[in-house]
């Protein structure tokens, strides 16, 4: 079952990119505290994910924490090394956290996996977007379309605040 509104986020191990390279952390403890703008993608620098809604999120971080996000994360089923490689393409720095679920540990319990062995991508994370406050998710709103940026963009995360 897909994580939902009164759900508590899944707490499993992450891994973050750092300049001492990857470090894990726990996503109850990265997305547990304050209000959370979390949005995961399929996959770093696919096109929709590079193009449209990781960018989104950077150039309107200010526009988010003004509406009282404390942290704004990206959780994606690559590795922190890939992580870390995308954010500093997109001139991320610290707009973003960068969360590393390498194995979709995160997107299969959270019931948001999907099977991209098709495109040979194997398990991924479906694309969506949702507001956590103190580790419970208020709003989620997940892509039927794994290319769409509609109700998982910046834009609709700024109508539900």
């Amino acid at each position: 079952m897909a994580l939902a509104a009164g759900d508590t986020v899944p707490d499993v191990q992450l891994m973050t990119p750092t300049a001492d390279g990857p470090k894990p952390v726990q996503s109850a403890t990265a997305l547990g505290s304050g209000t959370v703008v979390l949005f995961g993608v399929p996959g770093a620098f696919t096109p929709a994910c590079s193009d449209t809604h990781l960018p989104g999120f950077v150039l309107r971080a200010d526009e988010l924490k003004q509406k009282g996000v404390d942290t704004v994360a990206c959780t994606a089923a690559n590795d922190a090394f890939v992580l870390g490689a995308w954010a500093e393409a997109r001139n991320v720095g610290d707009s973003v956290l960068m969360l590393a679920d390498g194995n979709a540990e995160f997107a299969t319990a959270a019931g948001l996996d999907m099977d991209g062995s098709k495109f040979g991508l194997g398990t991924r994370s479906k694309r969506y977007a949702a507001i956590v406050k103190d580790g419970v998710v208020q709003w989620i709103g997940v892509e039927d379309v794994p290319s769409s940026v509609d109700v998982s963009g910046v834009e609709s995360v700024l109508k539900q605040l």
